[in-house]
């Protein structure tokens, strides 16, 4: 089912349309207005091509950044349940 969403991001209106749940993509939309205001001030630049770019940069970092951090919790998980599973291989061979 496709859907159509207005939204308002960095005071420019969008009509997005799509599968995504509605309040889905005005969640999106407000973290991306977030961020591209937070790039405006903390950077002083008014031209908004430049504050989008920063933004999307600013954004694909903290994805990536999520990446790695599932990425090493995804290893650490790994490594102890293989140690376990040696745990138990060796007190299921001392028991038979």
């Amino acid at each position: 089912m496709s859907h159509r969403v207005k939204v308002e991001i960095y005071d420019q209106p969008y009509t997005i349309s799509g599968e995504l749940e509605p309040e889905y993509v005005t969640q999106l939309a407000r973290i991306v207005d977030e961020r591209m205001r937070e790039i405006a001030r903390g950077s002083g630049t008014v031209d908004s091509v430049r504050v989008a770019v920063l933004a999307a940069l600013a954004i694909a970092d903290d994805l990536e950044s999520s990446r790695q951090d599932q990425h090493r919790r995804n290893r650490s998980v790994r490594e102890r349940a293989e140690r376990c599973l040696t745990l138990v291989e060796r007190a299921l061979r001392q028991s038979a």
